[in-house]
């Protein structure tokens, strides 16, 4: 067996648990979370919109409930563009 095969099996057993899953488990919490919120934002802006077509609802709710739609919208975008950004550079990654 190669000395070079067996550190890097070494140098890579050390690196494992830095690479793994957080132990608190937060990071898919936190996602489910944000795409939770992301949800209940097009929703409540979805039932206002509604009000607004039938007179239930003020002009003024209506435009603050699209402002936070686009917001929130423009913000998934963004995280996604980021996210695919990512990956075509670990894509473009030599081996």
């Amino acid at each position: 067996m190669d000395v070079r095969t067996v550190l890097a099996a070494q140098k890579y057993t050390a690196s494992k648990p830095a690479t793994g899953p957080a132990e608190n488990g937060q990071g898919g919490n936190v996602l489910l979370g944000l795409a939770k919120d992301f949800a209940t934002t097009l929703q409540e802006s979805e039932q206002v919109s509604m009000q607004a077509m039938t007179s239930k609802a003020d002009p003024h709710t209506l435009v603050q409930a699209l402002a936070q739609t686009e917001l929130a919208v423009e913000t998934a975008v963004t995280v996604r563009n980021k996210v695919v950004e990512a990956y075509q550079e670990i894509l473009r990654m030599p081996v």
